[in-house]
This record gives structure tokens, C-alpha cells and sequence, in this order.
């Protein structure tokens, strides 16, 4: 799977050795930054995963920040991102088989790098359950193209 990644500098290093674990398990990443742990500005890299994936140059997108929170509102701002902010199995999970979640969002400040890291591969294989959630998801779409 083609897997766009970005992140801000408080997730810079998550960001580093969650690219590595997912190469290792032959994913395709994308970085697209930030380029170091100097302070940046979320929305710019949170923006960019997304658009990848809406776009279609990458199935998915795994972003990052100290809470989640700011790039999960960035991510979601760009039409076609279903992003999803996960603290557990249980919320990775539904985001995927409920909401077919297109993107990721951590926080890096808030759960351990080996749970994060363990969330993003789990959420990598969880799939979209279809049926009445369809419909739903058709609906957050159909957000997307009506009138602001």
C-alpha cells in the first residue's frame, strides 16, 4: 500500500521510525516533512497527506502532531480526507470498518511510540465494513461538494 506521512516537529521522530515499520512491511511511504524538529506549522504537512490521498497517489495518509487534534482538523479541511484521530485499538478500528477513514491522525505527545506505532499498522488492516455505514460515509461525501 502506497502511504502518504506528514507530520509537524513534535512528531517529527514518530514520524521517522513509523516510516521505517512500515517499509519493513513493504508499504510505499510518501514523507512529505516536515524536514526537521524545528518548530513548523501543522496545517501546511497535514494538508499536503491529505490532498495526496485525495488526489489518488496514495491509498492512505498517517499524520501526525503533539496531540493529533491540529492535524486532524487541517487533514479533514480538504475535500475527499475522511481523517480519523485514534488513542486505541477500539477507536483505529471503527474509524476504519464504520467510517472508512482515509487518514490517520496521532499525537505524539499523547500516546507511547510503541502504541502509536502498533495503531497505525493495526488501522493499516482493518477494512471498511460497507453496508449501512456506506450510506453514512456517502453522506460525509456528499459534505464535500455542497455549498459552503
Amino acid at each position: 500500500m502506497k502511504i502518504a506521512l506528514a507530520s509537524d516537529h513534535a512528531a517529527f521522530q514518530l514520524r521517522a521510525r513509523l516510516a521505517a515499520r512500515l517499509k519493513e512491511k513493504a508499504h510505499e511511504v510518501l514523507d512529505l516533512g516536515c524536514p526537521s524538529e524545528d518548530s513548523c506549522d501543522y496545517p501546511d504537512f497535514a494538508a499536503a497527506a491529505a490532498r495526496a490521498v485525495a488526489e489518488g497517489r496514495c491509498e492512505r495518509a498517517i499524520v501526525a502532531c503533539g496531540t493529533g487534534i491540529g492535524v486532524c482538523m487541517a487533514a479533514n479541511k480538504i475535500p475527499g480526507a475522511r481523517a480519523a484521530l485514534v488513542h486505541d485499538r477500539f477507536t483505529a478500528q471503527m474509524s476504519r470498518e464504520h467510517n472508512d477513514a482515509n487518514i490517520l491522525c496521532l499525537g505524539a505527545r499523547v500516546l507511547r511510540e510503541e502504541e502509536a506505532l502498533d495503531l497505525a499498522l493495526f488501522w493499516l488492516t482493518v477494512p471498511f465494513g460497507g453496508g449501512r455505514h456506506a450510506r453514512r460515509v456517502g453522506k460525509i461525501s456528499d459534505l464535500d461538494r455542497s455549498p459552503r
